[in-house]
């Protein structure tokens, strides 16, 4: 039980798992995903080819769970609140003003989303030295913590859901320039998909341990990542779309731009249903 870790591995100088040995013999890891989703590090005996798992306290269960329900109700209506809107915008079933209130309600269940998966990992069980049980701290509303992979990734999605936040309020602003509408609405939107696709490429390097994608088909944690960030392709290949040209004062392709988002908001209501079944 006092034996350090004999390896750690993550991409750069971020440490996304760590592996000790027990002196029965038993080999325990630690995976920051594993840990915070649903509790747990996997324990594996000597010559057994299954695993078993090492749990947190009741109490930081009930609490990854609360969380984990929440966050992922978030995108789920969020995500289908964003297909809406695209939808009344591409078939014409309503004005510009209720295509963007459609957009901003959902603009807020992903303000929701986005914050509750920073304090899923700020209130998450984390290991110890030893191998033991995992510990929980108590409660915290913020943290600062940019040596965590799990904190940076989720924080720069929350980042990006507020510059979505400016971007659908300045939707509402009437009688705005060619020059203003490209500036305070569709720059914030582009921004906000970068910062999306950001997100999503480190929580590739910490579901693979690298800093290069993967594939990982059996794990239910890689396909939640894997389609939030086709998602945030599709978010951004919308964006660049609604470009609104200086000339003629029409977007590069309304069609891309409609679909694009509505089909990238469905993989986030996806994600958002897998992301249920990634819990305790």
């Amino acid at each position: 039980m006092g034996q350090p870790e004999q390896r750690a591995e993550g991409a750069g100088p971020f440490t996304t798992r760590l592996t000790w040995k027990r002196p029965a013999g038993e080999t325990v890891v630690w995976d920051s995903r594993l840990a915070r989703r649903r509790g747990a590090m996997s324990v594996r005996g000597r010559g057994d080819a299954v695993s078993t798992y090492a749990v947190a306290d009741a109490e930081a269960l009930g609490r990854l769970r609360r969380l984990n329900a929440v966050a992922s109700g978030a995108f789920v209506i969020g995500g289908a609140l964003f297909a809406l809107g695209a939808a009344v915008s591409q078939f014409g079933s309503g004005g510009a003003a209720e295509s963007a209130s459609i957009y901003f309600a959902g603009g807020l269940f992903f303000n929701l989303g986005g914050y509750t998966s920073l304090l899923q990992v700020m209130n998450a069980p984390r290991h110890s030295q030893e191998g033991g049980p995992l510990v929980t701290a108590g409660w915290r509303w913020w943290a600062y913590e940019p040596m965590r992979l799990d904190w940076l990734s989720t924080f720069v999605l929350f980042v990006g859901t507020l510059v979505f936040a400016v971007n659908l309020l300045d939707s509402f602003l009437q009688g705005l320039t060619v020059q203003q509408i490209n500036r305070l609405i569709w720059t914030p939107d582009v921004i906000g998909c970068v910062l999306f696709l950001v997100s999503g490429h480190l929580a590739f390097a910490e579901i693979c341990h690298r800093r290069r994608p993967c594939v990982r088909s059996r794990s239910l944690g890689w396909w939640v990542v894997a389609v939030n960030q086709f998602g945030s392709v599709l978010f951004m290949i919308a964006a660049l779309a609604a470009f609104t040209r200086p000339d003629t004062g029409s977007l590069i392709n309304t069609d891309i731009a409609n679909w694009g988002t509505l089909t990238g908001a469905l993989c986030f209501s996806l994600g958002g249903v897998l992301q249920f079944f990634e819990r305790p």
